[in-house]
């Protein structure tokens, strides 16, 4: 009798470190999905992406998500997705999913090639379908572009953007050789695209700043 209550309560206790070891609570993950503007120069600011893409690498937990995709002609599509992850829930293995996650943009920042035109829009749309998909609690959309869109013709962009519960940055905007003639023209842009994502339900928020990095994730 003493033989078998000890072999149930070690039962109970293992039973118990195991469901503590696996304990996940979804509502406090993070799904950040990230967008590389790779049109004409822009490739050249790429060394700069990689910077934010392994902060938000050092940034990210066990069980978040992280995905990282280029604006390409048309980007409503999963074609554009460079890589993307959602992290074990044991750390070693999270660990090595962060280094093959850093290999494989450097791959792609080596060889990537400039897209013609920049479908911002299409780019936040499977933004949106993915990190709904995956369902975490704390949704954050990274831009990393100028926020000049260029759309080819035929493509139909003009859709209202439904951002309820997400967080949208743009990064490292750059500004034109048009906007240094006409300062309005890069106000403009951005004033537009803040009235997009809040009207969609969004918040908005722009750095500029590359050495404050921290700043990319802080939203109240």
């Amino acid at each position: 009798m003493k033989k078998n209550y000890l072999f149930i309560l070690m039962t109970v206790v293992a039973l118990a470190v195991v469901g503590g070891c696996s304990r996940h609570n979804k509502a406090l993950d993070h799904g950040v999905y990230m967008l590389l503007d790779t049109s004409g120069t822009y490739t050249e600011q790429l060394g700069e992406a990689q910077r934010i893409i392994n902060y938000v690498l050092s940034e990210l937990e066990p069980g978040d998500t992280f995905a990282v995709a280029r604006i390409d002609t048309g980007s409503f599509s999963e074609k554009d997705i460079v890589h993307r992850q959602t992290f074990d829930t044991r750390p070693s293995q999270a660990n090595a999913q962060r280094r093959i996650f850093r290999e494989t943009i450097d791959q792609f920042v080596k060889n990537v090639k400039p897209s013609s035109y920049t479908d911002i829009t299409g780019g936040i749309l499977q933004a949106v379908e993915h990190i709904n998909e995956v369902g975490p609690g704390n949704k954050t959309i990274l831009i990393f572009s100028d926020m000049k869109e260029d759309i080819k013709e035929g493509y139909v962009r003009d859709i209202p953007l439904q951002l309820d519960g997400f967080n949208v940055v743009a990064l490292n905007v750059i500004k034109l050789a048009s906007d240094n003639v006409d300062p309005r023209e890069y106000m403009d842009r951005l004033a537009e695209w803040e009235e997009r994502v809040t009207s969609g339900g969004g918040q908005w928020k722009v750095v500029n700043d590359m050495e404050r990095l921290e700043s990319v994730m802080e939203f109240d």
